[in-house]
């Protein structure tokens, strides 16, 4: 089965921020579940839709810890959050325009850069919101 599954290295180190990127995952599975039992018109654009918010409101919270501690890599995380909300908005526009086969790409994508934000970029930051007292 297509899951996310929480692993000690993707901890960052700041508990409101491993919260959310668990509740992101946990947000993933249930749209996964969704989609696989056949539930795609009914319950698949509700969760897509409140999916995209929470990641926004998630990534509002990062950059609002780096920017009151001073993280010199703001301005390129914060591109980096830009460019993901930009795809993913693609492939909300392609899935209510009938695109059903999207779903997968979506999923494989978003698997894919999670996996890699979360063990790469974000641990970027995590050092710097240490030291400055943020847990």
């Amino acid at each position: 089965m297509f899951s996310f599954n929480w692993k000690s290295q993707y901890c960052v180190g700041v508990k409101q921020l491993d919260g959310q990127h668990q509740a992101l995952m946990g947000s993933l599975n249930q749209l996964h579940e969704v989609m696989m039992g056949g539930n795609v018109d009914d319950a698949a654009g509700p969760l897509i839709r409140k999916l995209t918010l929470f990641t926004r409101e998630h990534f509002a919270t990062e950059e609002s810890l780096m920017e009151s501690t001073g993280f010199p890599g703001l301005a390129d995380h914060r591109v980096r959050h830009q460019e993901l909300n930009m795809k993913v908005g693609e492939f909300i526009a392609r899935y209510e325009n009938g695109d059903k086969a999207v779903y997968s790409q979506f999923m494989y994508f978003v698997r894919d850069w999670f996996s890699k934000h979360m063990l790469k970029e974000d641990h970027e930051y995590a050092p710097w919101l240490a030291e400055h007292g943020v847990r």
